[in-house]
């Protein structure tokens, strides 16, 4: 039964998350957390933040300019994925999610570029379309299997533009399991604080990934994860894993979070919640690239949450993809056969 509005009833609302555990469950090996494929269909995650595109020029080097001390690229290949949030939504979708992504772009030739790659995604992108800034475009110029050069175009969205996209978030609220607020300070989450007061009420996670040093506006967020670097600016530096604990645990209590995930980079993440401490360490084989690890790690800790897993087993979960994730060429997501193994994953789809 429905609830005015097609909101669950709390029994409802019970029996589902309850439905979804047990899903989860069976995907659970002795060594591991697998999500069974059927419990991912079902996570609906909510993506809101900076959504940019990313686009790649690839060349070859062959002199340096005459005119300055720099190299001649020639380009013979170009790529364009979703960057920023829009990644973030991408990864989620990768992993099965139902996913929507509230963003801002400009009314411009790259705004229409990445609805239609987020469309070929089969992610429900509600682009709010602001006449007054262009898309948010980071633009990298490859050269032998190197970045060379990247040039950001940037500019704020407009306050009337960001007052309509709030009223978007109520109605995208109501059918999310989880929220991801993904903020790369370029202006798309000025109402943070408010989109995490109307989602705590609603009784839907909400998860962050912090950008700056006043993490005051992410207070009431369900889980913050800031990488080893966004931590010490704003927590400070430490000397030894229990300085760090300290640290991390004041940080947490300020912000009255559940959880705080620390990405250590080849030193793993940790969680941290109240009186408790969880660490998993590094799976990256090699380190390729950690363009957009973060976006990976959220998106599958939003995913995992969302299916119904519990906070450690999604956390190992995210691990797992990030170690994937930097093995690859730029802003790149992970799939569930790449998470659980092919052999594993064979198994999954008969069962499936």
């Amino acid at each position: 039964m429905k609830a005015e509005g097609g909101r669950q009833k709390p029994e409802g609302r019970r029996q589902k998350a309850e439905g979804k555990r047990n899903r989860a469950r069976s995907g659970r090996s002795s060594s591991s957390f697998l999500l069974h494929p059927s419990a991912l269909r079902e996570a609906r995650v909510l993506v809101v933040g900076d959504a940019m595109l990313d686009r790649y020029w690839f060349g070859e080097v062959g002199r340096i300019s005459p005119e300055a001390p720099v190299p001649i690229v020639k380009i013979e290949k170009e790529e364009e994925r979703p960057g920023g949030a829009a990644n973030v939504a991408r990864n989620a979708a990768a992993l099965g999610a139902q996913v929507s992504l509230l963003s801002v772009v400009g009314a411009d030739e790259a705004g229409t570029r990445l609805g239609r790659l987020l469309k070929r995604e089969r992610i429900n992108a509600q682009l709010h379309r602001d006449r007054s800034i262009k898309t948010t475009v980071k633009l990298r110029v490859i050269g032998r299997r190197q970045q060379l050069l990247r040039v950001d175009f940037e500019t704020p969205p407009s306050h009337e533009v960001l007052a309509s996209k709030l009223r978007n978030f109520g109605e995208l609220l109501r059918d999310a399991d989880v929220v991801i607020l993904s903020d790369y300070g370029k202006g798309g989450l000025t109402h943070i604080a408010r989109m995490i007061g109307m989602a705590r009420r609603a009784g839907k996670p909400v998860l962050v990934d912090p950008k700056g040093e006043d993490y005051s506006r992410y207070r009431g967020a369900t889980v913050i994860t800031p990488n080893r670097i966004e931590f010490r600016q704003v927590a400070g530096p430490w000397k030894n894993e229990r300085e760090l604990a300290e640290r991390a645990q004041r940080l947490r209590r300020k912000l009255d979070a559940e959880a705080l995930l620390i990405t250590r980079s080849e030193e793993g993440m940790t969680l941290f919640q109240d009186g408790s401490r969880f660490h998993v360490a590094a799976q990256a084989r090699e380190v390729f690239d950690v363009s957009g690890a973060g976006d990976t790690v959220i998106a599958a800790l939003g995913v995992a949450l969302a299916s119904g897993a519990r906070m450690s087993a999604a956390v190992r979960l995210a691990n797992r993809a990030a170690g994937i994730v930097v093995g690859k060429f730029g802003t790149a997501v992970v799939t569930p056969e790449e998470l659980v193994g092919k052999a594993e994953g064979r198994r999954q789809k008969a069962e499936g």
